[in-house]
Protein backbone atom coordinates (compact mmCIF):
# COMPACT_ATOMS: atom_id res chain seq x y z
CA UNK A 1 0.00 0.00 0.00
CA UNK A 2 1.27 3.93 -0.50
CA UNK A 3 0.12 6.76 0.97
CA UNK A 4 -2.66 7.08 2.71
CA UNK A 5 -5.56 4.43 3.22
CA UNK A 6 -9.20 5.45 2.74
CA UNK A 7 -11.67 3.63 3.78
CA UNK A 8 -15.58 4.15 4.11
CA UNK A 9 -17.82 6.48 6.45
CA UNK A 10 -20.38 4.42 7.83
CA UNK A 11 -22.62 5.43 10.98
CA UNK A 12 -21.04 8.71 11.50
CA UNK A 13 -17.45 8.02 11.60
CA UNK A 14 -14.51 6.84 9.59
CA UNK A 15 -14.04 3.23 8.90
CA UNK A 16 -11.19 0.70 7.64
CA UNK A 17 -12.04 -1.42 4.46
CA UNK A 18 -12.64 -4.87 5.08
CA UNK A 19 -11.90 -6.05 1.91
CA UNK A 20 -8.48 -6.85 0.51
CA UNK A 21 -9.16 -5.02 -2.46
CA UNK A 22 -7.83 -1.25 -3.09
CA UNK A 23 -7.46 1.19 -6.15
CA UNK A 24 -4.57 3.94 -6.17
CA UNK A 25 -5.49 7.66 -5.86
CA UNK A 26 -2.86 9.94 -7.46
CA UNK A 27 -1.99 13.94 -7.61
CA UNK A 28 -2.07 14.02 -10.95
CA UNK A 29 -0.06 17.33 -11.27
CA UNK A 30 3.24 15.19 -9.99
CA UNK A 31 1.86 11.57 -10.99
CA UNK A 32 2.50 10.40 -7.43
CA UNK A 33 0.88 8.36 -5.76
CA UNK A 34 -0.81 9.74 -2.73
CA UNK A 35 -2.87 6.83 -1.57
CA UNK A 36 -5.34 3.63 -1.44
CA UNK A 37 -8.68 3.74 -1.24
CA UNK A 38 -10.39 0.55 0.08
CA UNK A 39 -13.40 -1.02 -2.57
CA UNK A 40 -16.28 -1.95 -1.08
CA UNK A 41 -17.72 -6.03 -0.73
CA UNK A 42 -20.94 -6.37 -0.98
CA UNK A 43 -21.37 -7.13 2.82
CA UNK A 44 -19.83 -3.81 3.61
CA UNK A 45 -22.43 -1.95 1.78
CA UNK A 46 -24.99 -4.55 2.84
CA UNK A 47 -24.11 -3.18 6.94
CA UNK A 48 -24.01 0.88 4.96
CA UNK A 49 -27.61 0.19 3.89
CA UNK A 50 -28.84 -1.48 7.33
CA UNK A 51 -27.23 2.03 9.40
CA UNK A 52 -28.95 4.16 7.12
CA UNK A 53 -32.57 2.12 6.92
CA UNK A 54 -32.12 2.71 11.19
CA UNK A 55 -31.26 6.29 10.88
CA UNK A 56 -34.35 6.68 8.11
CA UNK A 57 -36.84 5.73 10.30
CA UNK A 58 -36.34 8.31 12.78
CA UNK A 59 -35.61 11.15 10.28
CA UNK A 60 -38.40 10.66 8.50
CA UNK A 61 -40.73 11.87 11.12
CA UNK A 62 -38.23 14.86 12.04
CA UNK A 63 -39.53 18.15 12.07
CA UNK A 64 -38.71 20.39 9.05
CA UNK A 65 -37.65 23.15 11.17
CA UNK A 66 -34.61 20.38 12.61
CA UNK A 67 -33.64 19.42 8.86
CA UNK A 68 -33.65 23.24 8.38
CA UNK A 69 -31.64 23.73 11.33
CA UNK A 70 -28.87 20.53 10.35
CA UNK A 71 -29.18 22.13 6.68
CA UNK A 72 -28.35 26.00 7.52
CA UNK A 73 -25.44 24.56 10.12
CA UNK A 74 -24.18 22.28 7.02
CA UNK A 75 -24.45 25.23 4.61
CA UNK A 76 -22.17 27.39 7.27
CA UNK A 77 -19.80 24.87 7.32
CA UNK A 78 -19.02 24.21 4.03
CA UNK A 79 -18.54 27.76 3.40
CA UNK A 80 -15.96 27.99 6.47
CA UNK A 81 -14.07 24.81 4.97
CA UNK A 82 -14.54 25.78 1.65
CA UNK A 83 -10.69 26.20 0.95
CA UNK A 84 -10.02 22.76 2.70
CA UNK A 85 -12.44 21.59 0.53
CA UNK A 86 -11.00 22.76 -2.94
CA UNK A 87 -7.35 21.70 -1.56
CA UNK A 88 -8.81 18.00 -1.27
CA UNK A 89 -10.41 18.09 -5.07
CA UNK A 90 -7.42 19.94 -6.52
CA UNK A 91 -5.11 17.49 -4.62
CA UNK A 92 -6.90 14.42 -6.41
CA UNK A 93 -8.03 15.57 -9.30
CA UNK A 94 -5.44 18.48 -10.78
CA UNK A 95 -8.30 21.24 -11.50
CA UNK A 96 -6.95 24.41 -10.69
CA UNK A 97 -7.64 25.69 -6.74
CA UNK A 98 -9.85 28.85 -8.18
CA UNK A 99 -11.66 26.03 -10.27
CA UNK A 100 -11.72 24.09 -7.21
CA UNK A 101 -13.06 27.03 -5.21
CA UNK A 102 -15.68 27.53 -7.81
CA UNK A 103 -17.35 24.32 -7.90
CA UNK A 104 -17.72 23.76 -4.51
CA UNK A 105 -19.35 27.40 -4.42
CA UNK A 106 -22.23 25.98 -6.82
CA UNK A 107 -22.62 23.45 -4.63
CA UNK A 108 -23.22 26.04 -2.12
CA UNK A 109 -26.46 26.86 -3.90
CA UNK A 110 -28.09 23.50 -3.67
CA UNK A 111 -27.54 23.78 -0.03
CA UNK A 112 -28.96 27.02 0.55
CA UNK A 113 -31.81 25.68 -1.69
CA UNK A 114 -32.45 22.84 0.57
CA UNK A 115 -32.60 25.45 3.85
CA UNK A 116 -35.50 26.44 2.69
CA UNK A 117 -37.08 22.41 3.27
CA UNK A 118 -40.70 24.09 4.89
CA UNK A 119 -41.62 25.66 1.70
CA UNK A 120 -40.26 22.96 -0.41
CA UNK A 121 -42.14 20.20 1.41
CA UNK A 122 -45.19 22.68 1.49
CA UNK A 123 -48.24 20.50 0.62
CA UNK A 124 -52.04 21.68 -0.93
CA UNK A 125 -55.50 21.37 0.54
CA UNK A 126 -58.86 21.89 -0.51
CA UNK A 127 -61.02 22.40 2.00
CA UNK A 128 -65.19 21.03 1.16
CA UNK A 129 -64.50 19.31 -2.10
CA UNK A 130 -67.70 17.24 -1.48
CA UNK A 131 -70.21 17.85 1.70
CA UNK A 132 -67.78 17.49 5.00
CA UNK A 133 -65.00 16.43 2.82
CA UNK A 134 -61.49 17.69 2.28
CA UNK A 135 -58.30 16.34 0.60
CA UNK A 136 -54.83 17.19 1.51
CA UNK A 137 -51.80 16.16 -0.59
CA UNK A 138 -48.42 15.51 1.16
CA UNK A 139 -44.62 14.54 -0.25
CA UNK A 140 -43.57 11.61 1.70
CA UNK A 141 -39.87 10.40 1.62
CA UNK A 142 -38.57 7.55 -0.11
CA UNK A 143 -36.61 5.96 2.18
CA UNK A 144 -32.75 5.54 1.51
CA UNK A 145 -31.35 7.11 -1.51
CA UNK A 146 -28.04 6.36 -3.30
CA UNK A 147 -25.92 8.67 -5.34
CA UNK A 148 -22.94 7.43 -7.99
CA UNK A 149 -21.18 10.25 -8.42
CA UNK A 150 -17.92 11.09 -11.31
CA UNK A 151 -14.46 12.19 -10.90
CA UNK A 152 -15.19 15.40 -12.26
CA UNK A 153 -17.18 16.96 -9.80
CA UNK A 154 -16.37 15.36 -6.12
CA UNK A 155 -17.46 18.07 -4.50
CA UNK A 156 -20.42 19.93 -6.34
CA UNK A 157 -22.21 16.69 -8.18
CA UNK A 158 -22.52 15.51 -4.67
CA UNK A 159 -24.13 18.25 -3.46
CA UNK A 160 -26.99 18.25 -6.14
CA UNK A 161 -28.19 15.35 -4.69
CA UNK A 162 -27.01 15.46 -0.97
CA UNK A 163 -29.28 18.12 0.22
CA UNK A 164 -32.41 17.63 -1.19
CA UNK A 165 -32.58 13.90 -0.26
CA UNK A 166 -31.44 14.75 3.23
CA UNK A 167 -33.62 17.68 3.57
CA UNK A 168 -36.77 15.58 2.14
CA UNK A 169 -36.50 12.95 4.94
CA UNK A 170 -34.21 10.24 3.64
CA UNK A 171 -31.32 8.42 4.02
CA UNK A 172 -28.06 8.69 1.89
CA UNK A 173 -25.53 6.18 0.55
CA UNK A 174 -22.81 7.94 -1.62
CA UNK A 175 -20.66 5.63 -3.84
CA UNK A 176 -17.79 8.58 -5.65
CA UNK A 177 -15.48 8.11 -7.64
CA UNK A 178 -12.99 5.98 -6.44
CA UNK A 179 -10.35 8.09 -8.56
CA UNK A 180 -10.46 11.34 -6.12
CA UNK A 181 -12.51 9.80 -2.93
CA UNK A 182 -11.35 12.94 -0.22
CA UNK A 183 -13.68 15.34 -1.23
CA UNK A 184 -16.60 12.97 -0.40
CA UNK A 185 -15.47 11.82 2.79
CA UNK A 186 -14.80 15.16 4.35
CA UNK A 187 -17.90 16.48 3.22
CA UNK A 188 -19.41 13.20 5.53
CA UNK A 189 -17.30 14.75 8.39
CA UNK A 190 -19.11 18.06 7.95
CA UNK A 191 -22.59 16.81 7.51
CA UNK A 192 -21.80 14.67 10.93
CA UNK A 193 -20.81 18.17 12.65
CA UNK A 194 -23.71 19.95 11.58
CA UNK A 195 -25.82 17.48 13.72
CA UNK A 196 -27.15 15.41 10.99
CA UNK A 197 -28.07 11.89 12.93
CA UNK A 198 -25.11 9.16 12.88
CA UNK A 199 -26.50 7.16 10.14
CA UNK A 200 -27.81 9.12 7.95
CA UNK A 201 -25.66 10.06 5.17
CA UNK A 202 -22.45 7.32 4.41
CA UNK A 203 -19.70 7.00 1.96
CA UNK A 204 -19.36 3.75 0.45
CA UNK A 205 -16.23 4.08 -1.73
CA UNK A 206 -16.12 1.21 -4.25
CA UNK A 207 -15.94 -0.23 -7.84
CA UNK A 208 -18.83 -1.86 -10.31
CA UNK A 209 -19.24 -4.17 -7.29
CA UNK A 210 -20.69 -1.62 -5.31
CA UNK A 211 -22.65 0.15 -7.93
CA UNK A 212 -24.29 -3.25 -8.49
CA UNK A 213 -25.16 -3.63 -5.45
CA UNK A 214 -26.79 -0.59 -4.97
CA UNK A 215 -28.72 -1.08 -8.16
CA UNK A 216 -30.06 -4.37 -6.82
CA UNK A 217 -30.40 -3.84 -3.12
CA UNK A 218 -34.35 -3.79 -2.00
CA UNK A 219 -33.64 -1.19 -0.03
CA UNK A 220 -32.66 1.31 -2.40
CA UNK A 221 -35.85 3.41 -3.23
CA UNK A 222 -34.07 5.76 -5.37
CA UNK A 223 -30.30 6.02 -7.78
CA UNK A 224 -28.68 9.45 -8.86
CA UNK A 225 -25.99 8.73 -11.51
CA UNK A 226 -23.95 11.03 -13.37
CA UNK A 227 -21.10 9.99 -16.05
CA UNK A 228 -20.97 8.36 -19.29
CA UNK A 229 -23.88 7.24 -21.69
CA UNK A 230 -23.32 3.78 -21.78
CA UNK A 231 -23.42 3.66 -17.64
CA UNK A 232 -26.27 5.73 -17.61
CA UNK A 233 -27.86 3.44 -20.06
CA UNK A 234 -26.92 0.49 -17.45
CA UNK A 235 -27.85 2.51 -14.30
CA UNK A 236 -31.30 3.23 -15.62
CA UNK A 237 -31.98 -0.22 -17.13
CA UNK A 238 -30.75 -2.06 -14.02
CA UNK A 239 -32.02 0.06 -11.70
CA UNK A 240 -35.62 0.19 -13.09
CA UNK A 241 -35.81 -3.02 -13.77
CA UNK A 242 -35.75 -3.43 -10.03
CA UNK A 243 -38.14 -1.51 -9.17
CA UNK A 244 -36.41 2.05 -8.55
CA UNK A 245 -36.82 5.95 -9.43
CA UNK A 246 -33.48 6.69 -11.60
CA UNK A 247 -31.88 9.62 -12.55
CA UNK A 248 -28.71 8.79 -14.65
CA UNK A 249 -26.92 12.04 -16.44
CA UNK A 250 -25.08 10.86 -19.17
CA UNK A 251 -22.30 12.41 -21.86
CA UNK A 252 -22.30 15.18 -23.51
CA UNK A 253 -20.96 17.22 -27.33
CA UNK A 254 -21.99 20.72 -26.08
CA UNK A 255 -21.55 22.63 -29.51
CA UNK A 256 -21.33 26.64 -29.40
CA UNK A 257 -22.70 28.66 -32.16
CA UNK A 258 -21.54 31.99 -33.48
CA UNK A 259 -22.85 33.93 -35.70
CA UNK A 260 -21.00 35.98 -37.95
CA UNK A 261 -22.40 39.12 -36.53
CA UNK A 262 -21.31 37.77 -33.00
CA UNK A 263 -18.50 39.71 -30.40
CA UNK A 264 -15.79 38.23 -31.78
CA UNK A 265 -13.31 39.25 -28.53
CA UNK A 266 -16.60 37.24 -26.29
CA UNK A 267 -16.88 34.61 -27.75
CA UNK A 268 -13.38 33.68 -28.38
CA UNK A 269 -12.96 34.45 -24.59
CA UNK A 270 -15.97 32.21 -24.14
CA UNK A 271 -14.31 29.22 -26.00
CA UNK A 272 -11.41 29.11 -25.05
CA UNK A 273 -12.70 29.55 -21.38
CA UNK A 274 -15.53 27.03 -21.21
CA UNK A 275 -13.36 24.18 -23.85
CA UNK A 276 -10.06 24.42 -21.86
CA UNK A 277 -10.98 25.15 -18.12
CA UNK A 278 -10.90 22.12 -16.09
CA UNK A 279 -8.76 20.70 -18.67
CA UNK A 280 -11.74 20.12 -20.61
CA UNK A 281 -12.96 17.49 -18.00
CA UNK A 282 -16.86 19.12 -17.54
CA UNK A 283 -20.23 17.34 -18.86
CA UNK A 284 -20.84 20.78 -20.10
CA UNK A 285 -17.37 21.82 -21.43
CA UNK A 286 -17.51 23.42 -24.76
CA UNK A 287 -16.09 20.46 -27.54
CA UNK A 288 -17.51 21.62 -30.55
CA UNK A 289 -17.64 25.52 -31.80
CA UNK A 290 -19.71 25.64 -34.82
CA UNK A 291 -18.41 28.58 -36.97
CA UNK A 292 -21.10 29.83 -39.16
CA UNK A 293 -20.32 31.67 -42.78
CA UNK A 294 -17.02 34.22 -42.48
CA UNK A 295 -16.61 34.36 -38.97
CA UNK A 296 -14.69 31.10 -39.35
CA UNK A 297 -11.04 32.57 -40.37
CA UNK A 298 -11.13 35.48 -37.60
CA UNK A 299 -12.79 33.54 -34.69
CA UNK A 300 -10.09 30.80 -35.14
CA UNK A 301 -7.26 33.14 -34.91
CA UNK A 302 -8.91 35.06 -31.86
CA UNK A 303 -9.09 31.28 -30.48
CA UNK A 304 -5.70 30.27 -31.08
CA UNK A 305 -4.18 33.69 -29.82
CA UNK A 306 -5.96 33.61 -26.27
CA UNK A 307 -5.12 29.63 -26.20
CA UNK A 308 -1.35 30.11 -26.75
CA UNK A 309 -1.22 32.44 -23.61
CA UNK A 310 -2.52 29.98 -21.24
CA UNK A 311 -0.41 28.57 -18.17
CA UNK A 312 -0.37 25.18 -17.63
CA UNK A 313 0.79 23.64 -14.38
CA UNK A 314 -0.01 22.10 -11.35
CA UNK A 315 -3.42 23.57 -9.48
CA UNK A 316 -1.86 24.57 -6.55
CA UNK A 317 0.25 27.18 -7.92
CA UNK A 318 -2.17 30.12 -8.47
CA UNK A 319 -0.26 31.07 -11.83
CA UNK A 320 -2.20 27.90 -13.23
CA UNK A 321 -4.91 28.28 -15.32
CA UNK A 322 -5.05 24.53 -16.12
CA UNK A 323 -3.70 21.70 -14.61
CA UNK A 324 -3.43 18.20 -15.68
CA UNK A 325 -5.88 15.71 -16.40
CA UNK A 326 -6.78 13.05 -13.63
CA UNK A 327 -5.01 9.79 -14.46
CA UNK A 328 -2.15 8.63 -16.88
CA UNK A 329 -4.31 6.54 -18.56
CA UNK A 330 -6.98 9.50 -19.98
CA UNK A 331 -4.43 11.47 -20.94
CA UNK A 332 -3.34 8.77 -23.10
CA UNK A 333 -6.87 8.55 -24.28
CA UNK A 334 -7.52 12.29 -25.42
CA UNK A 335 -4.07 11.95 -26.69
CA UNK A 336 -5.48 9.73 -28.97
CA UNK A 337 -8.19 11.59 -30.27
CA UNK A 338 -5.93 14.49 -31.18
CA UNK A 339 -3.97 11.75 -33.21
CA UNK A 340 -7.32 10.51 -34.90
CA UNK A 341 -8.94 13.85 -35.56
CA UNK A 342 -5.34 14.62 -37.57
CA UNK A 343 -5.36 11.62 -39.60
CA UNK A 344 -9.33 11.81 -40.67
CA UNK A 345 -8.15 15.44 -42.03
CA UNK A 346 -8.43 17.76 -39.30
CA UNK A 347 -5.90 21.07 -39.45
CA UNK A 348 -4.01 21.13 -36.14
CA UNK A 349 -3.93 24.58 -35.45
CA UNK A 350 -3.13 23.90 -32.16
CA UNK A 351 -1.69 20.33 -31.09
CA UNK A 352 -1.21 19.77 -27.20
CA UNK A 353 0.73 16.83 -27.87
CA UNK A 354 3.96 18.97 -28.91
CA UNK A 355 3.49 21.06 -25.34
CA UNK A 356 6.12 19.22 -23.41
CA UNK A 357 5.93 19.49 -19.10
CA UNK A 358 8.47 18.67 -16.32
CA UNK A 359 7.92 15.66 -14.15
CA UNK A 360 5.40 12.74 -14.20
CA UNK A 361 2.41 14.60 -14.09
CA UNK A 362 -0.66 13.88 -16.24
CA UNK A 363 -0.31 16.76 -18.69
CA UNK A 364 -1.75 17.80 -22.15
CA UNK A 365 -1.31 20.80 -24.11
CA UNK A 366 -4.26 22.31 -25.88
CA UNK A 367 -4.94 21.72 -29.03
CA UNK A 368 -7.47 22.93 -30.96
CA UNK A 369 -8.81 21.51 -34.43
CA UNK A 370 -9.97 23.37 -37.60
CA UNK A 371 -11.90 21.67 -40.03
CA UNK A 372 -13.46 18.75 -38.16
CA UNK A 373 -16.32 17.50 -39.57
CA UNK A 374 -19.03 15.15 -38.24
CA UNK A 375 -17.81 11.95 -39.18
CA UNK A 376 -14.02 12.20 -37.03
CA UNK A 377 -14.32 10.22 -33.87
CA UNK A 378 -12.87 13.23 -32.48
CA UNK A 379 -16.28 14.79 -33.08
CA UNK A 380 -18.77 11.75 -32.47
CA UNK A 381 -17.16 10.96 -28.95
CA UNK A 382 -17.15 12.59 -25.93
CA UNK A 383 -13.12 13.26 -25.65
CA UNK A 384 -13.44 14.77 -22.67
CA UNK A 385 -10.22 16.75 -22.54
CA UNK A 386 -8.32 20.15 -23.52
CA UNK A 387 -9.33 19.40 -27.33
CA UNK A 388 -11.61 22.33 -28.58
CA UNK A 389 -12.80 21.21 -32.77
CA UNK A 390 -14.02 24.12 -35.40
CA UNK A 391 -16.70 22.79 -37.52
CA UNK A 392 -17.60 25.38 -40.64
CA UNK A 393 -21.08 25.51 -41.70
CA UNK A 394 -22.49 28.15 -44.45
CA UNK A 395 -25.92 29.11 -42.66
CA UNK A 396 -28.05 29.36 -39.02
CA UNK A 397 -30.31 26.27 -40.39
CA UNK A 398 -26.88 24.48 -41.16
CA UNK A 399 -25.74 24.37 -37.78
CA UNK A 400 -29.20 23.35 -36.26
CA UNK A 401 -29.04 20.53 -38.36
CA UNK A 402 -25.72 19.39 -36.29
CA UNK A 403 -27.26 20.11 -33.67
CA UNK A 404 -30.51 17.22 -34.55
CA UNK A 405 -28.17 15.11 -35.86
CA UNK A 406 -25.94 14.68 -32.42
CA UNK A 407 -27.24 11.87 -30.39
CA UNK A 408 -26.13 14.06 -27.48
CA UNK A 409 -28.55 17.19 -25.90
CA UNK A 410 -26.70 18.42 -22.68
CA UNK A 411 -26.22 21.97 -23.18
CA UNK A 412 -25.64 24.44 -26.26
CA UNK A 413 -24.51 27.92 -26.67
CA UNK A 414 -24.99 30.80 -29.16
CA UNK A 415 -23.11 33.75 -29.68
CA UNK A 416 -25.14 36.70 -31.61
CA UNK A 417 -26.43 40.07 -31.14
CA UNK A 418 -29.36 38.88 -33.22
CA UNK A 419 -32.51 38.57 -30.73
CA UNK A 420 -34.76 37.07 -33.22
CA UNK A 421 -31.44 34.65 -33.70
CA UNK A 422 -31.04 34.25 -30.14
CA UNK A 423 -34.86 33.12 -29.45
CA UNK A 424 -35.21 31.03 -32.79
CA UNK A 425 -32.29 28.97 -31.32
CA UNK A 426 -34.09 28.48 -28.11
CA UNK A 427 -37.33 27.33 -30.17
CA UNK A 428 -34.95 24.70 -32.34
CA UNK A 429 -32.13 23.34 -30.08
CA UNK A 430 -33.13 19.97 -29.36
CA UNK A 431 -31.17 20.63 -25.72
CA UNK A 432 -32.19 20.87 -22.33
CA UNK A 433 -29.62 24.02 -21.62
CA UNK A 434 -29.41 26.71 -24.00
CA UNK A 435 -26.93 29.56 -23.11
CA UNK A 436 -27.38 33.34 -25.36
CA UNK A 437 -23.80 34.36 -25.50
CA UNK A 438 -23.17 32.15 -22.42
CA UNK A 439 -21.53 29.13 -22.81
CA UNK A 440 -21.58 27.05 -20.23
CA UNK A 441 -25.03 27.55 -18.55
CA UNK A 442 -25.58 25.31 -15.35
CA UNK A 443 -28.73 26.39 -14.12
CA UNK A 444 -28.67 28.53 -10.68
CA UNK A 445 -29.79 25.87 -7.57
CA UNK A 446 -33.22 26.74 -7.59
CA UNK A 447 -33.66 25.79 -11.19
CA UNK A 448 -32.86 21.98 -11.92
CA UNK A 449 -30.19 20.72 -14.19
CA UNK A 450 -30.84 17.91 -17.14
CA UNK A 451 -29.92 17.35 -21.04
CA UNK A 452 -31.99 15.45 -23.31
CA UNK A 453 -31.68 12.74 -25.92
CA UNK A 454 -28.28 10.68 -24.77
CA UNK A 455 -27.54 12.49 -21.92
CA UNK A 456 -30.29 12.32 -19.72
CA UNK A 457 -32.40 8.43 -18.85
CA UNK A 458 -34.75 9.14 -16.20
CA UNK A 459 -37.86 11.30 -16.17
CA UNK A 460 -36.17 14.26 -14.04
CA UNK A 461 -33.57 16.48 -14.06
CA UNK A 462 -31.28 17.15 -11.10
CA UNK A 463 -31.26 19.81 -8.19
CA UNK A 464 -33.99 22.22 -7.89
CA UNK A 465 -37.42 22.18 -7.79
CA UNK A 466 -36.81 18.50 -9.76
CA UNK A 467 -34.84 16.95 -7.63
CA UNK A 468 -37.32 17.52 -4.44
CA UNK A 469 -39.61 15.70 -6.45
CA UNK A 470 -37.11 12.68 -7.12
CA UNK A 471 -36.18 12.03 -3.62
CA UNK A 472 -40.35 12.50 -2.31
CA UNK A 473 -43.37 10.49 -3.34
CA UNK A 474 -46.87 12.24 -3.17
CA UNK A 475 -49.52 11.36 -1.12
CA UNK A 476 -53.22 12.56 -0.87
CA UNK A 477 -54.97 12.39 2.26
CA UNK A 478 -59.01 12.38 2.23
CA UNK A 479 -61.19 13.42 5.31
CA UNK A 480 -64.63 13.57 6.73
CA UNK A 481 -65.57 13.47 10.13
CA UNK A 482 -69.28 12.84 9.75
CA UNK A 483 -72.23 12.29 12.27
CA UNK A 484 -72.27 8.91 13.51
CA UNK A 485 -75.97 8.98 13.03
CA UNK A 486 -76.09 9.80 9.68
CA UNK A 487 -73.69 6.96 8.59
CA UNK A 488 -75.59 4.16 6.53
CA UNK A 489 -74.46 1.44 3.94
CA UNK A 490 -73.86 2.17 0.23
CA UNK A 491 -71.87 -0.17 -2.45
CA UNK A 492 -71.83 2.66 -4.97
CA UNK A 493 -68.86 4.05 -5.89
CA UNK A 494 -68.16 7.10 -3.90
CA UNK A 495 -69.29 10.47 -5.54
CA UNK A 496 -68.64 14.23 -4.79
CA UNK A 497 -71.99 16.03 -4.22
Amino acid sequence: MTGTAIGHFVGGSVVAGTSSRTAPVYNPATGEQTGSVALASVAELDHAIEVASAAFEDWRFSSMAKRSKAMFAFRNLVETNADELAARITAEHGKVHSDALGEVARGLENIEFACNVGELLKGTHSAQVSTGVDVTSIRRPLGVVAGITPFNFPAMVPLWMIPNALACGNAFILKPSEKDPSAAMFIAELIREAGFPDGLFNVVNGDKEAVDRLLNHPEIRAVSFVGSTPIAQYIHRTASENGKRVQALGGAKNHMLVLPDADLGLAADAAVSAGFGSAGERCMAISVVVAVGDVADPLVEAIAERTRGLTIGNGMDPTSEMGPLVTAEHRDRVSGYVSAGIEAGATAVLDGRQQHFDGEGFFLGCSLLDHVTPDMTVYQDEVFGPVLGVVRVATFDDAIRLLEANPYGNGTAIFTRDGGAAREFCDRAPVGMVGINVAIPVPVGYHSFGGWKSSLFGDTHMYGPEGVRFYTKAQAVTTRWPDPASSSVDLGFPQND
